[in-house]
């Protein structure tokens, strides 16, 4: 698809019911997939699709963000994915896509901070290759933490920024008027991405 003209563009793209999202890219990818469930540990997220899948006839794991703040649970739940699929020697799939990790009282308690970095470090440290694929809102550490370093591919209707957009304009003192200007400014559209060197390039959307 077309890329957006303007970072407000991108934003609003990222953020609309209406492009595909996990399950869409998930079954267009996969003939056929099963899902593990919850991290053994503190509970389940549904915000985080995990499991194993066949694509050409081979084996894939797979972990998917569905466009919901994740959960500790989730994260825990994608490294227990990582790890097994590095034991086995099952390449990766990320599918990013979070306004960020969730922080409410339960979440902390629960431990974002901790879930967040283990996950950070799971990526780093499996030696099976990892692709990650942007598919819509890539909200801070949230969704950094499941980018493959130099692994990582866009779509049309993603963005990636260290923050929210609004969040940003209200640090700097700005207005609701000037939100759009902020977004700008963040450079936050898929191709600015690439350029800045963050992603490879920008894949097309699920059918």
């Amino acid at each position: 698809g077309a890329l957006p003209r303007t970072g407000g563009e991108a934003v609003a793209r990222a953020r609309a019911a209406g492009p595909p999202r996990a399950e869409a890219y998930l079954d267009a990818y996969f003939d056929d997939r099963e899902e593990i469930s919850g991290d053994r540990c503190s509970g389940t997220d549904p915000g985080m699709r995990c499991g194993f899948g066949r694509h050409a006839g081979r084996t894939v794991a797979f972990a998917a963000q569905c466009g919901t703040p994740t959960r500790p649970a989730g994260y825990r739940t994608a490294v227990r994915l990582l790890r097994t699929a590095d034991r086995l020697g099952i390449p990766v799939l990320t599918l990013i896509d979070t306004p960020g990790a969730a922080n409410g009282p339960e979440d902390e308690r629960a431990g974002t901070g901790g879930a967040v970095a283990e996950t950070f470090a799971a990526v780093a440290e499996t030696g099976v290759p990892v692709t990650s694929l942007l598919i819509g809102e890539g909200g801070s550490g949230g969704a950094l933490a499941l980018a493959a370093p130099e692994r990582l591919w866009t779509t049309p209707d993603s963005y990636f920024s260290v923050i929210a957009p609004e969040s940003a304009a209200a640090v700097l003192k700005r207005g609701p008027d000037r939100v759009a200007e902020t977004a700008e400014s963040l450079r936050l559209r898929p191709q600015d991405a690439v350029t800045l060197g963050v992603a490879r390039g920008v894949a097309p959307p699920a059918p």
